[in-house]
């Protein structure tokens, strides 16, 4: 692995320059000063750093303070006027230029890293886990270091490992996070790549060793987001064009203009649970106590697979993976074993009361098709026990989840718990009262509790006969979104744990 090397500003105005981004630059002198930060965050700003002006919240005075803490070049959309000369590069947009630059300053470390990344609307964390377990297996084999992970969960570079706030970071922390991975000595990494990161370049620049595409429904579309679904479905398909292998599950709707978009990888794998010419078949899928089962037949091999996570659904996720490691070189035998162990936190974690009367899931499932294949599946695998249901919605975002996650929750629950799921702004009755409409247009029973504490407390203490508890859309996550805050709170499996405990001393 090379050093790290840093680069003069000339550098990177010759970078814009070459890339067509650049409108105007004056250097004042600087130009063989070398860029050792680069940064967006003014209160990372140290000496020697470059500093980007972007998004709608930024302020004159970020770019003043950073210059005061020794900030020697800024790039921007617009020149500002400061109290001295200071060097500046101006572009022609912001997003785009910052993944050329992410990838010029921390060298492109992805170029030395095997890379998977899992794109969808739903199964992504999932895949993007069990990805991880097959590759650690592997790469405990021969001792070597395990591997980095992107994802809406939580993040590891081998440096750091922090709880998540958005699918994909900006092309900044991305890039760093690959250098961090790369510096560490680590030699695999997997990632989700959502629709937001394409649409905004944060993954431009770079290529996906395998990509894996899941699926596709309507989510995500709303005025800061996409404006429909086809710019949500026209965004997932950028990502075909970074693929090196396309992995693509051929069960998903839209199947056709996906294949079709696919071509633009350079190699293109199917797996599927009901087409069995895909490259990769799953069948005689079977519920074995709290395992799933299942066949896996392609060119390699026939042979059979185990999940311990609960949900029959994920055997799609756990397809893509297969296709992805084998196409990557892992033995057959370390896929079995990394499947077998593969764990998310907050995903599918499945807790009993003592008398076994109440069963509880906590699951980050938050859009319409994570909600069918949850429901659908929970009532299929527990069907002697009544669905209780704890969730909420976003604030001022994802606008259409009200009606479909209202819907299929008052289709299949017995009674539904509203309660705060990263409200933002928009306060959390609003956004309830929204989803209940929906609820009770299924005829079932809602009750809004804004804490979500003292919801799933409520579930359980009024819980009759064999009820199954689907908390859903926090999962891990020790913090809840109020205004442009993450405030600490405990996380659903611990407010689950809690109360089962108190349940189980009644």
């Amino acid at each position: 692995m090379a050093e790290m090397r840093y680069y003069t500003i000339r550098e990177y105005e010759k970078l814009l320059r070459d890339r067509d981004m650049l409108i105007e630059c004056d250097l004042c002198g600087k130009e063989d000063m070398v860029i050792r930060l680069l940064t967006y965050d003014s209160r990372e700003v140290t000496a020697d750093t470059m500093f980007i002006c972007k998004g709608a919240a930024f302020k004159p005075v970020y770019l003043r303070n950073s210059i005061e803490q020794g900030a020697v070049c800024y790039i921007s959309e617009k020149k500002y006027e400061l109290e001295k000369d200071v060097p500046y590069l101006l572009v022609k947009d912001i997003r785009r230029a910052m993944s050329v630059l992410a990838n010029f300053f921390y060298n492109k470390p992805w170029e030395d890293l095997t890379l998977v990344g899992v794109g969808g609307t739903k199964g992504k964390s999932t895949s993007v886990y069990y990805m991880k377990a097959v590759v650690d297996d592997y790469l405990k084999a021969q001792n070597k270091k395990d591997s980095a992970v992107i994802s809406s969960i939580d993040i590891y570079d081998g440096r750091s490992k922090v709880e998540s706030h958005i699918t994909t970071p900006e092309a900044v922390e991305l890039q760093r996070h690959f250098r961090n991975a790369l510096d560490c000595g680590m030699e695999y990494a997997q990632m989700e790549v959502s629709s937001q990161a394409l649409k905004y370049h944060r993954v431009d620049d770079m290529m996906f060793d395998v990509g894996i595409f899941l699926n596709i429904s309507e989510d995500h579309i709303s005025p800061i987001e996409h404006a429909d679904f086809e710019d949500y479905l026209s965004s997932k398909m950028l990502m075909f064009a970074k693929t090196k292998t396309a992995v693509v599950n051929l069960d998903a709707d839209c199947i056709e203009r996906i294949l079709q978009e696919a071509r633009a990888a350079k190699e293109v794998i199917t797996f599927s649970t009901k087409d069995d010419q895909a490259d990769y078949y799953a069948y005689n899928i079977r519920k074995d106590g709290q395992s799933t089962r299942f066949m896996v037949r392609c060119e390699a091999f026939d042979e059979e697979f185990v999940l311990t996570m609960p949900g029959l659904f994920n055997v799609e996720n756990a397809l893509g993976v297969i296709a992805a490691a084998v196409k990557i070189g892992i033995p057959r035998e370390y896929i079995y074993s990394g499947l077998l162990r593969a764990r998310s936190n907050g995903r599918m974690e499945l807790y009993a009361s003592e008398d076994k009367k109440i069963l509880a899931i906590v699951d980050y499932a938050h859009n319409k098709l994570s909600f069918e294949k949850l429901f659908s599946s929970m009532k299929e695998e527990y069907p002697d026990y009544a669905i209780v249901s704890i969730f909420g919605c976003p604030g001022k975002k994802a606008l259409v989840r009200r009606r479909d996650l209202g819907t299929v929750a008052g289709q299949y629950s017995k009674k539904v718990y509203l309660a705060a799921e990263d409200p933002g702004y928009e306060p959390v009755e609003d956004i309830s009262r929204d989803i209940a409409q929906y609820v009770e247009a299924q005829g079932c029973p809602y009750e809004m509790i804004e804490d979500r504490g003292e919801a799933i407390k409520a579930a359980i203490e009024s819980a009759e006969g064999k009820t199954l508890l689907l908390v859903t859309g926090k999962g891990g996550e020790t913090r809840q979104k109020y205004g442009s805050e993450y405030l600490d709170c405990p996380s659903d499996v611990e407010y689950v744990l809690k109360y089962l405990y108190e349940y189980n001393r009644r």
